[in-house]
């Protein structure tokens, strides 16, 4: 498995009351996928915010109230989506892709 801390970096000092912190790691065959970009989409799809993942594969959003849906990026992989986010609390997401080599 791979040395990345659950959850990511410490939310110390983030008040999480008025938002959802959805925050997680994507792997590719237990290993972090640091070159992936995870983006966060609205009810309807709408792309909202996205963020390139950490060298060990993190990342964090900061989000209202509503539905979210996750979306991950990788090279070489399938698209990966996955729905989430409830206000005052904190998601913690493990997200693993698979290789769309594997399908060629």
């Amino acid at each position: 498995m791979c040395g990345a801390i659950k959850g990511g970096p410490s939310l110390e000092g983030v008040d999480v009351k008025n938002q959802a912190v959805i925050q997680g790691i994507v792997t590719l065959d237990d290993q972090p996928v640091g070159n992936a970009y995870v983006r966060l989409l609205d009810r309807s799809g709408e792309f909202t915010a996205e963020v390139p993942t950490s060298a060990t594969g993190q990342f964090r959003f900061f989000a209202g109230p509503g539905e979210w849906t996750l979306r991950t990026l990788a090279p070489r992989a399938e698209s990966v989506d996955r729905q989430v986010a409830e206000i005052g609390t904190v998601v913690d997401i493990a997200i693993k892709i698979d290789s769309a080599l594997a399908n060629i």
